[in-house]
């Protein structure tokens, strides 16, 4: 599979799956032994769906999507590769030690089969999808592995290792400020994972790709067995950094007290991982629907858009406000910790500080 020539609805792919690695990988893939064989396969569609999601069900959502073990959805096989890639590095910018972005590098691993029309198809579209968004957020994958089984890619974040696996051009843009100059990573967290009981703290959550909140190749359509047709258009990379070296800053300094990963599950999973301690959460996402358009609650809540979920204090708001708006990175303060529960309520309305209400209040009379 890996060093197929692919026909794919009819079409000649232009680069095999190894040479797409072959650009984003610090060592190149081993070259074929013989000539590569031609892999003719068709797209999945996507089946009909009448299936309606309802405001009114989230508990019940989110109660299906406990324990619940999902599989890889292949008609969004690209799009759902491009959140895993996004899930490993932020599950990174939670660890102690000194990194940015660009001193991180991936482990990547496929398990795939042809058994099926349409298995080799999403096989393509992942490595595709994983090898344009890793290279337009200027990491590498560091080693990969391809063998058969059951559907699955996963990701894991790493430091660069050797120096002299880059060469020339990569090492010149490698240089600071794109990457540190002795980078160390911790598997020990700088960050609580779960939230801490000041009820004065902030929750906040940051998207960190502005596509729409889509549920095709969710979770929750998996557990509630529905078909949406469209998936969050994951791969503004350029955005995805400007948050991260943020985000990873604040971390590193200590200013983030607590903080998790929206990926598979969405948002209401975080929180509700995040809640898990003991304390948790009342939470609003009003502004977030209004920012959006007025877009529905379940799929804010269920969308697989990658971003974070911090608890910070309230004598800190002021500086991280600073923070993210210098980078112009959008955030939404949703809440508090509520000490002495284990679950997350929705509530109507956030109180949120003024100088941030001022500001909304104006970007809403500007024509």
């Amino acid at each position: 599979m890996l060093h197929g020539n692919y026909i794919i609805d009819g079409v000649q792919m232009a680069l095999s799956p190894e040479r797409m690695l072959r650009e984003c990988c610090t060592e190149p893939p081993l070259e074929p032994d013989g000539d590569p064989e031609t892999i003719a396969d068709e797209q999945l569609d996507t089946k009909p769906d009448s299936f309606t999601f309802k405001d009114s069900a989230i508990k019940k959502y989110a109660d299906t999507l406990a324990g619940f073990k999902r599989s890889l959805p292949l008609p969004f096989a690209g799009p759902y590769t491009a959140g895993k890639v996004a899930q490993a590095l932020l599950d990174a910018i939670w660890m102690s030690g000194h990194f940015r972005l660009g001193d991180l590098t991936l482990k990547a691993d496929w398990k795939w089969s042809q058994k099926e029309i349409g298995d080799a198809a999403a096989f393509y579209h992942s490595i595709e999808s994983a090898c344009a968004y890793i290279d337009a957020l200027g990491v590498k994958i560091d080693k990969f592995s391809v063998c058969a089984g059951q559907p699955s890619v996963s990701f894991k974040a790493g430091t660069i290792a050797e120096e002299d696996a880059l060469d020339e051009e990569e090492s010149l843009f490698r240089e600071l400020p794109y990457r540190t100059a002795n980078p160390r990573i911790s598997r020990r967290r700088k960050a609580s994972a779960t939230f801490l009981p000041d009820p004065s703290d902030w929750i906040i959550f940051i998207p960190f790709d502005p596509c729409d909140f889509r549920l095709g190749g969710s979770a929750l359509a998996q557990a509630v067995g529905a078909h949406p047709s469209t998936a969050p258009e994951i791969g503004d990379a350029d955005y995805f950094i400007d948050c991260y070296e943020v985000v990873r800053e604040l971390v590193e300094d200590g200013v983030v007290k607590a903080g998790a990963t929206v990926g598979d599950g969405g948002l209401m999973t975080c929180l509700k991982a995040m809640a898990s301690g003991g304390t948790g959460a009342e939470i609003s996402i009003k502004d977030i629907s209004k920012a959006y358009g007025g877009e529905t609650s379940a799929r804010i809540l269920f969308a697989e858009v990658p971003g974070v979920v911090i608890q910070i204090a309230d004598v800190d708001y002021d500086y991280v406000d600073a923070e993210l708006l210098l980078q112009d990175v959008v955030y939404f303060p949703i809440g508090h910790p509520v000490a002495g529960r284990s679950s997350v309520k929705l509530t109507e309305a956030v109180e949120i500080p003024q100088i941030l209400e001022s500001l909304l209040n104006t970007l809403e009379g500007e024509d």
